[in-house]
């Protein structure tokens, strides 16, 4: 199976996923699994939603559970792009697709300070890291090259377009965010009529 039937075929699988749990490490466990299946290949994403954008990095759509239990997005980083420092308030796997990432994690220390806690981890093509409030759910992440593009699919146990989350200053400062999508329209994928 090739072209955007993995794409379908990863949809169906989440879809199962969540409805059979709600435990947090089953989803993040078991979507590991179908986000590393979904990442291995690298000939399913459209042209379309794997563009760069000039400035930022860019998040499109690509599936949106009708009851908005998940949703699945690609997020392309030009060089050297990166995010501010976030949370996401909701479960979530980071599947790196093509070039590499780095992941700097935050947390809030005793005395209030929000740190970064060790090194920044590289994640690279057929990598796969998760987030939520249980296991850290505040980092920074950034394209691991200066020279070119890299592109990450996620997943979030919610329209992460539409939840109400926050960035952090350097000096914790909280300012709230929702971050939408670069996309008006998502890819087809329920014409088999190509079979792809």
């Amino acid at each position: 199976m090739g072209g955007l039937g993995r794409l379908r075929e990863a949809v169906g699988r989440f879809s199962r996923l969540v409805r059979l749990t709600s435990n947090e490490q089953v989803l993040l466990q078991d979507g590991a699994e179908i986000l590393r299946d979904l990442i291995s290949t690298d000939d399913w994403l459209p042209d379309a939603f794997a563009a760069p954008g000039p400035e930022r990095y860019q998040q499109y759509l690509l599936h949106c559970d009708s009851e908005e239990l998940f949703s699945i997005v690609s997020f392309v980083w030009g060089p050297g792009q990166s995010t501010p420092v976030h949370d996401h308030t909701v479960w979530g796997l980071v599947g790196v697709l093509r070039g590499a990432e780095k992941a700097q994690r935050f947390a809030w220390q005793p005395n209030g300070e929000l740190a970064s806690t060790g090194e920044p981890e590289l994640l690279t093509s057929g990598d796969v890291d998760a987030v939520s409030p249980a296991v850290g759910d505040i980092h920074r992440v950034s394209n691991a090259f200066p020279d070119r593009t890299s592109i990450s699919i996620h997943v979030y146990g919610a329209n992460i377009g539409a939840v109400h989350r926050s960035t952090y200053g350097a000096d914790g400062a909280r300012k709230a965010f929702i971050s939408g999508y670069a996309n008006e329209v998502l890819p087809n994928l329920w014409d088999k009529s190509t079979l792809s």
